[in-house]
């Protein structure tokens, strides 16, 4: 297998090199935005060729499409330029490749119409392709297929009379106009295939004609991928013949020029033939399209009996026998190229042959149409799940479709595209299948070049494999032996399982061995053939392409059964201790994929291959997290051989069709009308405030009544009333449409415990909060866009509250993207009255829940145990304060005949003897006199009745026996656990039943999903948080958990929270990143398609001022009111003159960024800097743990944490900071203080996403601190609106010495102490050197002074020592620090060492302890190489490699 080809990094152009450029120096003179003095217009360097100018623009459009960013902006400003600038493209796109636009700037123009196909959302864009694509293009068929189509679909022959009549009174240029654009498709297609015949077999061809050609086939692929320009555009195509042309095209022979082509002629091909009808936009079943495959064989038989004598046998024979490829050429091939035309001619399928004129086209091209179009083909469905789920070393090392981390955007790939639309749901499940596959071969890949390339494998003496290394997570293979091969099912070419044992020898250290011996049922390794041929000592090269290293042949998937014990048993995974097998030799039993195994036989057999199981010499586990592809492949596998039964009311959102808004909860026909916000309010002005606009009408008028909780009745009209007033003229808004009713109620009494008053909700929502709240409330779709700091977490928890109080017969599910969110929605879901039986926590995550409690299914179990035991105590304390003798506390059903028959027959009595019965005024004191259960309540706070009214006691009387009657309720429900013996069914049972609100992250829902469908589990709502960080895939998964109800989604509503403008969910490969655009959420499509949204408006995070530097992205983001209020955000930060400050870095000892590995970017400079600010601000008295540094690299991230661990890790004057990692690790994460390396000098790298800007600058709430290059990043076009304000203040850092932590000066006045400006890194880092000596010394000095010791307690000897460890202290501190500092030789820098020393005194008494730990000085001012532990992070020797960016 021929290795490929080692991708050659692009090194991209340095700052003085972009400057350098004619085109820069002529933008910052006339246009570029960030220059304020710009030269007037001037018409002679405007005066440069249109073709120029044509191709400028659209190379610049596609690079932005490249970079990710917006693209269509700026024509926006000027759309009436657009229809001219878009015409003069179709013009050059069809002009002939030897005049005035070459192949290369065709292609160029052929991407940006893809861009352009690929933007319909865009209306500017949408309005001029419209006139490309739709009905009027089928002009450019032969008319006997244009009448064979109008025929098919009788209300089309309307509109074609209707366009025909329309283009008679266009003026005849218009009209010349409209049909070369009708035409252009047709005439790009011809001239695509010129090209492609132009291409020789074996001779040398340029490269242009066959990028050009790959381009084109994207192009087709993605008009055809759409419905909207499928609709129409299929039959264009059809009626063409581009897949015959290109299938015996001189290209797809092409072994290596051509291998791309034919992978995207495949693609082609497949959407082509896709199973949906074009006109309606249905999806067709199995038998939909075998009766159109029997309706094309049957006509073409009609035709052969009708005209063609010689073809009788195949008219007559039956369809069966004569649809395979192999018959239809048996019959077809005889045939005279001029009779293959008459037959295609009969079809529609080309022009009438004139009489007495011979064909144009060849015989092969003839008979492939008739073939092709005619042969059986296999059921997509049928192809599917006849795939290997697991990669082989065929696709792992394909540069088309799986290319290397680092790729570049140039070419095209046959990867699908995940954009706005989707033909059909087997179409969206089908696309995601295929990247989420391939993204995990990537990843597989990745491991599968380490582990390997650590065990070194070389060629022995005798011709053998012999490994001279080791790997953690892979081992030699001792012996290999398939044990079974089960029966296929019936139908089914393969069989039902493959199991094989793998034998290893674990002599490896014992960590690793119990690694190996934990691998549990389902884990996924790999089997691997290597065959190396270098001899023993090569060393290997990572440079270099891996397979011909080390002589990879063949990559296997498997799945652990289990590891089997002396006796050759599985040893089954349960709470038994696992038996101790002697020896380091273990087999492990297997299970194969029976696709995979079933085609390397046909492959053996048949074509004489050698046996693929008879080879393997390598073995290789994965680590747990990264290694549920399979599970979530087989779901989505799964999902597509069942009926996907989306609710009615999102299928066509979901597919991107229809009314984006159909589904918000004013267009629902089941909106409700009063809904209870329980303790959303804190009081009748907070509710009258959240509802700006609206009347707000009380049922009460006493204002001592009007007090939380309140149930509010919205005007709800149905739709054809609707329709009418909004038909007469905006009459929605009238009076009675914006009129709330607004009813108080009171929570009836739970008991007299402290314990049973119900916890209340404490914040004070703003309106939009409320709003998000009130349509999660109601049925349809909730989309909630919650930027940084505004709340969306307290939004989510109030949603779930209000929908368990208002429907407490409905469950809810909840949905995350990590651990972290959920334990953070169930912390404050248990501050809420929520009660917790109801609750449970699916996954692993739930040990990380700061609280004693276990919401985990086991740990739920363990509670309802508990419970009921403590419940049965309190049943038997009761049955004794009624004197009832007997053990009714005995079990739940025992308790249950108790409360029957003891106690609801006094409650009865009591009742009857109490009650108001018509008497004037009911006696308050027979209340306490006949009530009951005395006995039983004298443990909670007296007097229980207050004898102040009848209605209060009567209430509190009431309170009581609920609170007696929910202990029977709760034992009611806990029998079943009394009846179900084991722990798993107890946890079923607790699941499907009894739990109310059920949370798990995406990933667990798409592992799970076949067990939750399984065991009947059923929801009602989702409420999905970090919806725009989770995949695609992964957020649809979660609304299929469950079987449908008769046939319908019992889904009633979707609550997705998230904020497309920060970072998307990870996608470690740049190509499925940015070519299939797998990066896109469900959420940012969704918002992208235009579906409404509620935007949060109000932030209580951070300060105002750092609040300004990313509330520019959203549309109306200000600040709650204790951002001015509260003092934290008031007072200046200690020691700094600003709260946010940009610092320039320049070169350090003429270096920036630095590479020790490929694109493993590293800045000394700033990493020592970032680290002498933490210093300085710890050595003022900040905490460490509120202060976080952050980068953007992740070889950034190890070089500070290398330096963090030299300068000030075990020293306990500084500590550690919070965290020190990378921008996209800590989003969802905030802290006070943040220090940011931007890290790159010569390019603005992946920061120019602005997505990652937003993230970066809003997770500091009092203080932020960037230290970057400042004119590589305020060029920066996109980054503009953040750093013009950065960019406003010195970019020196200006410091406070004098001023002590915490300070009582205001934010942005003058301080009363000097300000010092640092120039630059060195002088940072002498100052505080010089800092921390002086604290030690004032610490020392506080020891000798005030404590005052006894002479006669200080010893001789110890004295003596304590100088002579003072003295190596400043000998080592002194030779150390020049390995920091600037050599004093050096003039310009020596100067800069600080005059003033701050004053440290207050730190005296914290330091104390620490008088003669100045061997801490050593760890402060060692200097750290630049690579250091930060390179040996890069290639780890444990696992694979750290990915290069922070993806």
């Amino acid at each position: 297998m021929a290795a490929p080809a080692q991708p050659k990094k692009i090194v991209a152009p340095t700052v003085s090199q972009i400057n350098a450029e004619f085109v820069t120096q002529l933008a910052c003179k006339y246009w570029a935005p960030h220059i304020k003095k710009k030269s007037p217009f001037d018409i002679k360097v405007s005066k440069v060729s249109s073709k120029a100018y044509l191709m400028s623009i659209c190379c610049m459009v596609n690079e932005k499409f490249r970079e990710n960013v917006p693209a269509w902006e700026t024509f926006k400003k000027k759309p009436d330029h657009f229809p001219f600038f878009f015409k003069r493209i179709l013009k050059a796109a069809l002009a002939e490749t030897d005049g005035e636009f070459s192949l290369h700037e065709q292609t160029v123009l052929l991407l940006f119409l893809d861009h352009c196909f690929n933007s319909l959302e865009v209306d500017l864009i949408r309005s001029q392709v419209q006139q490309l694509i739709s009905l009027p293009m089928w002009m450019g068929l032969q008319p006997a297929r244009l009448e064979l189509e109008l025929k098919k679909t009788p209300k089309l022959r309307k509109f074609w009379n209707l366009i025909k009549k329309n283009d008679e009174k266009m003026d005849p240029e218009a009209r010349e106009q409209a049909y070369q654009e009708r035409r252009f498709l047709s005439q790009l297609i011809q001239k695509f295939i010129s090209v492609l015949k132009s291409i020789p077999l074996s001779e040398p061809v340029t490269m242009d004609k066959v990028h050009y050609c790959e381009r084109f086939i994207e192009l087709m692929i993605d008009l055809e991928a759409l419905l909207p320009t499928r609709r129409w555009f299929n039959t264009i195509l059809d009626d063409s013949h581009l897949l015959v042309h290109c299938y015996l095209s001189s290209l797809v022979h092409r072994e290596e020029d051509g291998h791309l082509f034919s992978q995207l002629l495949d693609m082609l091909k497949f959407y082509t033939g896709f199973e949906i009808n074009d006109q309606t936009g249905n999806a067709l079943t199995e038998n939909e399209m075998t009766t159109i495959h029997y309706d094309r064989i049957t006509s073409l038989q009609r035709a052969a009996f009708a005209h063609f004598p010689e073809l009788y046998d195949f008219a007559l024979s039956n369809v069966a026998e004569v649809d395979a490829r192999d018959s239809l050429v048996k019959f077809f091939g005889p045939l005279s190229s001029n009779t293959l035309h008459q037959v295609a001619s009969y079809l529609c399928l080309l022009p009438t042959l004139p009489k007495n004129e011979d064909t144009t086209f060849d015989k092969e091209f003839l008979l492939e149409l008739l073939v092709s179009r005619h042969e059986r083909r296999i059921s997509q469905i049928q192809q599917l799940n006849q795939m290997p789920l697991y990669p082989t070393e065929k696709i792992i090392w394909d540069e088309n479709i799986v290319p290397t981390e680092y790729y570049s955007g140039e070419g095209c790939l046959a990867l699908p595209k995940l954009n706005l639309q989707f033909l059909t749901l087997h179409d969206y499940l089908l696309r995601n299948f295929n990247l989420f596959r391939l993204e995990s071969t990537y990843e597989i890949r990745q491991d599968i070049e380490d582990s390997v390339s650590r065990m070194k494998p070389w060629q022995s003496e005798y011709g053998g494999v012999v490994f001279g290394g080791w790997a953690r997570m892979a081992q030699p293979i001792v012996a290999f032996t398939v044990v079974e091969v089960a029966k296929p099912n019936i139908g089914e070419n393969w069989p039902t399982r493959v199991r094989a044992d793998v034998t290893i020898n674990l002599n490896v250290r014992d960590h690793i061995k119990d690694e190996w011996e934990g691998l549990r049922k389902h884990d996924v390794c790999f089997l691997i053939t290597v065959r190396p041929t270098k001899p023993y000592g090569t060393k290997f090269d990572r440079r270099r392409p891996f397979i011909e290293q080390v002589g990879l042949v063949y990559v296997r998937g498997c799945e652990i059964q289990g590891m089997l014990d002396d006796k050759g048993r599985v040893i089954e995974d349960g709470p038994e201790p696992r038996p101790n097998l002697r020896g380091e030799s273990r087999t492990f039993r297997v299970f194969l994929d029976p696709n995979q195994y079933q085609q390397d036989m046909t492959n053996t057999i048949q074509n004489g291959a050698e046996d693929v199981y008879d080879t393997f010499n390598v073995i290789m586990r994965r680590k747990p997290k990264e290694n549920n592809f399979k599970a979530v492949l087989e779901t989505i596998r799964n999902l597509m051989n069942t009926d996907c039964v989306v609710p009615d009311w999102l299928h066509d959102i979901i597919l991107g069709y229809g009314d984006p808004s159909s589904a918000h909860y004013s267009k629902m026909p089941n909106q409700i009308a009063t809904l209870d916000f329980n303790d959303t309010f804190l009081s009748i002005e907070h509710l009258k405030a959240s509802f700006p606009g609206h009347n707000v009408k009380v049922t009460v008028n006493d204002p001592a009544l009007q007090i939380p909780p309140f149930r509010i009745t919205f005007p709800v009209r149905s739709g054809k009333g609707k329709k009418r007033k909004d038909a007469d003229g905006e009459e929605d808004d009238t009076e009675e449409a914006k009129t709330l009713i607004v009813e108080p109620h009171v929570i009836p009494n739970r008991g007299p415990y402290p314990y049973n008053q119900p916890k209340r909700n404490t914040i004070q929502f703003t309106h939009t909060q409320i709003e998000a709240i009130r349509a999660g409330m109601q049925p349809g779709l909730t989309m909630v866009v919650g930027p940084p700091g505004t709340g969306k977490t307290d939004v989510a928890v109030q949603i779930i509250s209000n929908i368990y109080h208002n429907f407490p017969e409905q469950r809810t599910l909840i949905v995350t993207h990590s651990n972290q969110a959920l334990n953070q929605l169930f912390e404050k879901i248990m501050a809420l009255d929520i009660d917790e039986r109801h609750l449970l926590r699916l996954g692993h995550g739930e040990e990380e829940l700061e609280t004693e409690k276990d919401f985990s299914r086991y740990g739920r179990v363990n509670y309802v145990l508990a419970r009921r035991i403590e419940l049965l105590e309190e049943v038997k304390r009761l049955q004794k304060s009624l004197g009832v003798p007997g053990d009714a506390s005995y079990t739940c059903e025992t308790a249950g005949y108790f409360f029957l028959y003891q106690v609801m027959s006094r409650w009865e009595e009591y009742m009857s003897r109490v009650k108001n019965t018509g008497s004037a005024s009911p006696d308050a004191a027979e209340v306490a006199t006949f009530f009951p259960f005395h006995e039983y309540f004298a443990n909670a706070p007296q007097p229980i009745f207050k004898g102040r009214s009848y209605e209060e006691d009567m209430e509190i009387a009431e309170g009581c026996f609920r609170h007696i009657k929910k202990i029977f309720t709760q034992l009611e429900e806990f029998r079943a656990s009394e009846l179900l013996r084991s722990g798993l069914d107890r946890s079923k049972y607790l699941l499907v039943k009894e739990a109310k609100i059920i949370a798990m992250t995406c990933t667990h829902a798409a592992l799970k999903r076949h067990d939750l469908v399984k065991l009947g589990f059923k929801y009602d709502n989702i409420l999905m948080e970090e919806a725009a960080q989770i995949l695609e895939i992964e957020t649809f998964i979660p609304l299929l958990l469950q079987n449908p109800q008769d046939g319908f989604s019992r889904l009633k509503r979707w609550i997705m929270i998230g904020d497309h403008h920060q970072l998307p969910p990870v996608i470690k490969n740049m190509a499925f990143q940015k070519y299939s655009n797998m990066e896109q959420s469900l959420f940012t499509r969704f918002v992208r398609v235009g579906v409404p949204t509620v935007d949060l408006d109000a932030q209580g995070r951070a300060r105002a001022s750092l609040c300004n530097l990313y509330n520019w992205r959203y549309k109306n983001l200000g600040n709650l009111p204790h951002v001015q209020l509260l003092p934290e955000f008031s007072t200046a930060n200690a020691g700094l003159l600003y709260d946010f400050q940009l610092i320039n870095v320049e070169d350090f000892q003429g270096v920036g960024e630095s590479e020790p590995n490929p694109y493993f970017y590293q800045n000394l400079g700033e990493a020592e800097y970032v680290v002498a600010l933490f210093m300085y601000m710890c050595l003022l008295g900040y905490p460490a743990d509120k202060i976080s540094i952050l980068t953007t690299y992740n070889g950034q991230k190890h070089l500070i944490r290398d330096i963090i661990n030299r300068r000030c890790g075990n020293n306990p004057l500084i500590g550690r900071p919070n965290k020190v990692t990378t921008v996209d690790r800590f989003q969802g994460q905030q802290n006070d203080y943040i220090l940011l390396s931007l890290v790159r000098t010569r390019a603005v790298g992946h920061l120019r996403d602005v997505r990652r800007l937003v993230v970066a600058m809003s997770r500091a709430r009092l203080g932020l601190y960037i230290f970057a290059r400042v004119s590589l990043f305020q060029n920066c076009f996109e980054l503009t609106p953040a750093f013009s304000q950065l960019t406003a203040r010195p970019l020196h850092l200006h410091i406070i010495p004098t001023e002590p932590f915490p300070t009582s000066r205001k934010n942005g006045e003058r301080p009363p102490h000097e300000v010092q400006v640092i120039k630059n890194m060195p002088q940072m880092a002498n100052f505080v050197y010089n800092m921390y000596m002086h604290l030690i010394q004032t610490t020392h000095h506080y020891h000798q002074t005030f404590l005052q010791l006894p002479p006669a307690m200080v010893e001789e000897g110890e004295e003596v020592q304590s100088q002579e460890t003072e003295m190596e202290a400043e000998e080592e501190t002194g030779s150390v620090q020049a390995n920091l500092t600037p050599s004093p030789t050096d003039a310009s820098l020596s100067q800069e060492t600080p005059t003033s020393q701050p004053d440290c005194s207050n730190q005296t008494e914290a330091a104390s302890s620490h008088t003669e730990d100045t061997s801490a000085l050593c760890d402060i001012t060692t200097a750290a190489e630049p690579v250091s532990a930060a390179a040996e992070a890069a290639t780890p020797q444990d696992g694979p490699s750290v990915p290069a960016e922070t993806k």
